[in-house]
């Protein structure tokens, strides 16, 4: 009797979201992807599957050394990633993206992500 794969239930959900949206030249996806202690954002375009921005919270904006970490609690930093992609995209001349939460729930960082991009001048 074959042993059943167990998926987890946030890539199903991520798979299933993937089956709608997808990112085109004139309208990146915006990933964000959610660790236990940090976030990180990529703007993806899936027509040449190239990364045309990213940003996370392990790279400080000003100095951008490596192993620099933006301060404040969870929430914040996620705000400010969300606002560094957007400044990121807004360089490249992004100014539309598509929203892919991969799996997680609109809620906590991943909104937060979103938040900070749209103040910082991307529209979804």
């Amino acid at each position: 009797m074959p042993i059943k794969k167990i998926v987890d239930p946030r890539k199903r959900r991520h798979r299933s979201i993937r089956k709608r949206i997808s990112g085109t030249t004139e309208r990146p996806r915006l990933v964000v992807f959610r660790s236990a202690r940090h976030i990180y954002c990529q703007v993806i375009d899936d027509t040449v599957n190239v990364v045309l921005a990213s940003a996370s919270d392990l790279v400080g904006k000003k100095d951008g050394k490596p192993g620099t970490v933006i301060e404040g609690d969870k929430s914040s930093r996620a705000k400010a990633i969300g606002k560094v992609v957007a400044e990121r995209c807004l360089e490249k001349g992004i100014k539309q993206v598509v929203f892919d939460r991969a799996g997680y729930l609109y809620h906590g960082r991943v909104s937060k992500v979103a938040e900070g991009a749209r103040e910082g001048g991307l529209d979804f």
